[in-house]
């Protein structure tokens, strides 16, 4: 085990650099912040590239050290300097990200959550774990979305990023391949023209578009869905949030 005391160590910038998306992008890696996220990808069966802990938490903790290819011993202000929490837990790990992250592994099947240019980090993750819960198979992030990698989406997700196959891609490209094998495609739109979620029956294999927080789903998209939904609302609210639309509909859908 290494002991690390300053916050210029190469490690210590590595692992900071870690919070832009484009070392994450270079390095092939990100930062998991937290006991819980830590163990999850353990249960998960996801390599542990590095440990970095403090010296009490690692005392807590001391499984730790066996379970990374290399485990640091580092102060409260290097754990402060390397993640973006006010109270850092003292325990984080630097994982792969998901190997390429563009195409699904064999035929397309599962339910699937598609998210345009939704940009709260909070949304997305909130979603991704949405989507776990709900049993769905898949995320996919089309461009001018929050980075599915980002630390906040990471927190977030609290682990549900093990559990779902997690893509970034083109959109338009992964309807048209969903039409293919006849599997429906839902839009979210508020127009007197969509159909009532409570309507729709999806079948096993199909896919759920939610849209940015405030202008909606594009009009690209929406032109190519078999299908736009909406949620009928009792009461005077305008609208729903993002998350909270995704949550009703997915759970709709899958009938759970």
């Amino acid at each position: 085990m290494e002991q690390l005391t300053s916050i210029h160590n190469q490690h210590v910038k590595d692992w900071k650099k870690l919070q832009t998306k484009k070392a994450r992008r270079q390095t092939g890696t990100y930062l998991l912040d937290g006991w819980h996220l830590v163990q999850e990808a353990s249960k998960a069966g996801i390599e542990l590239l590095e440990v970095v802990g403090t010296t009490e938490q690692l005392a807590v903790h001391p499984e730790l050290e066996g379970m990374a290819n290399a485990t640091y011993e580092v102060t409260e202000e290097i754990m402060k300097h390397i993640t973006d929490t006010v109270t850092p837990q003292g325990i984080a790990a630097v994982v792969a990200l998901p190997a390429a992250h563009r195409l699904p592994a064999g035929p397309l099947h599962g339910a699937w959550l598609f998210l345009d240019r939704v940009q709260d980090p909070g949304n997305v993750g909130t979603m991704v774990r949405t989507a776990d819960a709900a049993g769905f198979t898949g995320v996919v992030v089309g461009q001018r979305s929050a980075d599915l990698f980002g630390p906040k989406v990471v927190r977030s997700m609290q682990g549900s990023q093990f559990h779902l196959q997690m893509f970034e891609g083109d959109l338009p490209k992964w309807i048209d391949d969903f039409k293919a094998i006849n599997a429906p495609v839902y839009g979210t739109q508020l127009n007197p023209q969509a159909k009532n979620f409570r309507t729709v029956n999806p079948g096993n294999t199909f896919a759920l578009i939610m849209g940015n927080e405030g202008q909606g789903m594009s009009d690209e998209l929406l032109s190519q869905t078999t299908d736009n939904l909406y949620i009928p609302m009792r009461g005077e609210a305008e609208s729903l949030n993002v998350a909270i639309s995704a949550g009703i509909l997915m759970f709709s859908l899958t009938k759970i």
